[in-house]
C-alpha cells in the first residue's frame, strides 16, 4: 500500500484477520473487500437515482431493457427474462405491476397469436429516461476523483475480473 494513503476499514479488517489466521494470504481481500464496498455504494447510488424517477431498481431494469430495444420499444417476456436475469414467475409479477402503473402495455404478438409482446408506454419511457439521466449524473460525480487514464485502467481491470472464473457457477 502506498505510504501516502491512510489505513481504511479494509486495511483494519485485514490486520485483524492476519492476527487470527497468520498463515493465510489475505491479500485478495485488499481488492475484493473494497469491490464489495464499492458495489454497496453503487447500489445505494442507483437506488437514489431511481427514486428520483419514482422507480425501484427492478422496475428500472425492465424498463431500461425495453427502452434499449429499437422502436416501438417492445420485447417478448422471454427476451426480458434474459435481459434482466429474472425468473419466469418473477417476470410475470413484475410485468403485472408495471402494467398496473401504466409504464408498459402488453399486446398480442402479430406473428404468433399465442404469445404477447411487452411495449414501453410514453410514461414508462419518460421515467426510465429521467432515471438514466440522474444515474449518469450521480455516477459521474462518484467517479470525479479519477482522471481519464485511471478510469480506463479501472475499466480494463474490471473487465478482467468479470470473466468467468472457478467460482462463477456458484
Amino acid at each position: 500500500m502506498p505510504g501516502s494513503e491512510r489505513d481504511d476499514e479494509v486495511d483494519l479488517l485485514i490486520d485483524a484477520w492476519s492476527q487470527r489466521l497468520p498463515g493465510v494470504d489475505l491479500t485478495p481481500l485488499d481488492v475484493m473487500s473494497r469491490l464489495r464496498r464499492v458495489a454497496a455504494r453503487l447500489s445505494r447510488l442507483r437506488a437514489g437515482a431511481f427514486r428520483v424517477a419514482r422507480l425501484a431498481a427492478w422496475e428500472f431494469d425492465v424498463l431500461a431493457a425495453l427502452r434499449r430495444a429499437d422502436p416501438p420499444h417492445q420485447l417478448s417476456p422471454a427476451q426480458l427474462i434474459e435481459a434482466t436475469m429474472t425468473s419466469s414467475a418473477g417476470m410475470s409479477a413484475r410485468l403485472a405491476s408495471l402494467m398496473e402503473r401504466g409504464l408498459i402495455e402488453r399486446e398480442r404478438n402479430p406473428r404468433d397469436g399465442r404469445s404477447v409482446l411487452v411495449r414501453l408506454t410514453d410514461e414508462g419511457a419518460a421515467r426510465v429516461d429521467s432515471a438514466m439521466r440522474e444515474l449518469a449524473r450521480r455516477e459521474e460525480e462518484a467517479l470525479a476523483p479519477l482522471g481519464d487514464r485511471e478510469r480506463a485502467a479501472l475499466v480494463h481491470l474490471l473487465r478482467l475480473l468479470m470473466t468467468d472464473g472457478p467460482d462463477a457457477r456458484s
